[in-house]
């Protein structure tokens, strides 16, 4: 599973699994009824304890994004609800926030992020057309 943690980004390891779970869910790279890693695995995967990982599993399950069949291991439920534009541009707020921060100590002026954003934008367009054919 593809969860990235910033440890230095001031949001629970938690609660950055439960939002990155809920992307994935909702961007449909992780599709209904797909297993989810085991809880050890996962956590020896992002270096976190396993309680951490435990937790997300917990609070994605009590919202429905993720139910547990006893023995079989962890699944994608199709009841949960994608995530609200709200929920989105808050996504991508605080990750661009962080970016903007991070370029800031580095003097990079906003112009250079937005061209660089837009290369690395249409690099990936290209990447995913060719991967479409």
């Amino acid at each position: 599973m593809d969860i990235h943690l910033v440890q230095a980004d001031g949001v629970p390891v938690y609660q950055q699994i439960i939002r990155q779970v809920k992307h994935l869910i909702s961007s449909n790279r992780l599709k209904v009824d797909q297993e989810l890693p085991a809880i050890r695995v996962l956590a020896e995967q992002l270096l976190v304890n396993p309680n951490t990982v435990a937790r997300a599993y917990r609070e994605l399950e009590v919202a429905n994004w993720i139910y547990k069949r006893r023995g079989a291991g962890t699944f994608v439920s199709g009841e949960a609800s994608p995530l609200s534009k709200l929920e989105q541009n808050k996504i991508i707020d605080e990750k661009l926030s962080a970016l903007i921060t991070e370029a800031r100590q580095m003097n990079i002026p906003t112009e250079r992020l937005v061209e660089r954003l837009n290369q690395l934008s249409q690099s990936a367009n290209y990447t995913a057309q060719d991967q479409e054919v």
